[in-house]
């Protein structure tokens, strides 16, 4: 009888190229993970893998088997998302966010997961863009909500909202009561989130196509860090206008109108494909819910009073 602990281990040996590594993601032996390669080609009548080849290489049966047990797998996700009850047995949730999402409605997600799943484990990263796209790749993590900007055909992306940018300065760096051209803009130190930075990439491919090549800049991966360089007074730079209102409101920043105004960036929850979960489809829904770049720390509401019933997986 063919089990989903088989295809699992065969799943994970194909995404990771080798028994050990499989053994590894599954925290079990190597030679468990060989035994039930054993029990799944003596169960199926089908010989796995080609073992002429170097390496775990699938044979052409091993791949359509293994195409059938993925999908064995959704389904099993599947039922355990439907599942009565409020438990969630031994399950994890490894969810990878940037700054901007850590420092705003993060807290609320967390909460209404915990709502729904009581029994669950949420294993946050916050790290650049770059980082978390590669981790999930990588399946060290399980779903990340990062902008739009990094495609791969294994991941779908679900978008969750826009980001209305501004430039923003200390007052008194630049002259009040005017609406600046990009050319003008140019003559002042500009502060940009680096390479690893979703928004950066964002930023960096609209400036290229505005032509717009700034002549002084200070490059930094994190928007803390960046947003403190700007109340210190050192340059320029683009923020999300909701989120830091308050600074604005209290004097310590001011908005750079500028002609033409930057780009909203969007952000989408993005997880793989190639291994179906029902899961972390319904994260994304769930993200998609409470997503809220406007203000920060939030820790509400939770799913119950956002019209989510329990649901257990």
């Amino acid at each position: 009888m063919i089990t989903l602990r088989q295809i699992e281990a065969l799943h994970w040996i194909e995404r990771l190229g080798t028994f050990e590594r499989a053994a590894a993601r599954l925290n079990t032996t190597q030679s468990a993970i060989s035994k039930r390669m054993q029990e799944l080609e003596l169960s199926s009548g089908l010989m796995v893998f080609d073992r002429s080849q170097r390496g775990a290489r699938l044979t052409e049966q091993g791949e359509e088997l293994l195409a059938l047990g993925r999908q064995m797998l959704n389904i099993s996700d599947e039922i355990a998302v439907l599942k009565n009850g409020s438990k969630v047995s031994a399950r994890r949730l490894r969810v990878g966010v940037t700054e901007l999402t850590a420092l705003t409605w993060l807290p609320r997600l967390v909460t209404a997961l915990i709502d729904r799943y009581p029994g669950l484990t949420i294993e946050p990263d916050v790290d650049m863009s770059r980082t978390l796209h590669e981790r999930l790749m990588d399946d060290a993590l399980d779903l990340i909500v990062i902008p739009e900007g990094f495609a791969a055909p294994e991941v779908t992306s679900v978008p969750l909202a826009q980001v209305i940018n501004s430039w923003m300065a200390k007052p008194g760096l630049v002259p009040p009561g005017r609406t600046l051209t990009l050319d003008e803009l140019v003559r002042y130190p500009i502060l940009t989130q680096g390479r690893r930075s979703g928004s950066g990439l964002h930023f960096s491919k609209w400036l290229r196509a505005s032509g717009v090549e700034f002549k002084r800049t200070i490059s930094s991966d994190s928007m803390t860090a960046v947003l403190g360089l700007i109340v210190a007074g050192l340059g320029i730079s683009y923020l999300p206008v909701a989120c830091f209102q308050p600074l604005i409101d209290a004097g310590t920043l001011v908005i750079v109108p500028t002609d033409p105004e930057p780009p909203p960036v969007t952000y989408s929850a993005m997880f793989r494909n190639d291994r179906p979960s029902a899961f972390a489809q319904v994260v994304a829904e769930i993200a998609g819910e409470v997503c809220d770049f406007s203000r920060q720390l939030q820790t509400g509401p939770t799913a119950g009073n956002l019209g989510l019933a329990p649901h257990n997986g």
